[in-house]
């Protein structure tokens, strides 16, 4: 086992758990990358939850989680799931993207295009759309 996956087994062993089809687990040029595809959105936070366990910011380079929810189509209704504040909409998939909107926790916004793993294009119900990071969104 490599150093990689000793740092994150235990990222690996919760998308097992939470019994993400098709995962692949494979270490290329120093990153670790995790993919499959998850039943819910409950499956898909096991795996960014115990990275955040392990590295709060999310920052880590040397790991890329690619779990997608499968069965979400274009269209779905998704509840903003943030801890506190109100979710950001920002114009383009990046965190230094200009804030178009933001959504109060508990409100629906609807899926648009699953655009990556990290970034979700929504429209709110005031018709605003833009990118939200997914982590904050429910089926």
């Amino acid at each position: 086992m490599s150093t990689l996956q000793d740092k994150y087994s235990s990222v690996v062993s919760a998308a097992q758990s939470a019994g993400i089809s098709g995962l692949q687990v494979q270490e290329q040029d120093g990153i670790l990358y995790v993919s499959g595809s998850a039943s819910n959105t409950a499956a898909k936070d096991a795996v960014w939850n115990a990275l955040g366990a392990i590295d709060s910011s999310y920052s880590a380079s040397d790991i890329n989680i690619d779990v997608q929810v499968s069965g979400l189509n274009t269209g779905a209704f998704l509840t903003v799931a943030t801890d506190e504040s109100n979710l950001n909409i920002r114009q383009e998939p990046s965190t230094d993207a200009a804030i178009v909107g933001k959504v109060e926790k508990g409100s629906s916004v609807t899926l648009v295009e699953q655009t990556s793993d990290d970034w979700w294009k929504v429209k709110t119900e005031k018709g605003q759309e833009g990118y939200a990071y997914s982590r904050y969104l429910r089926a």
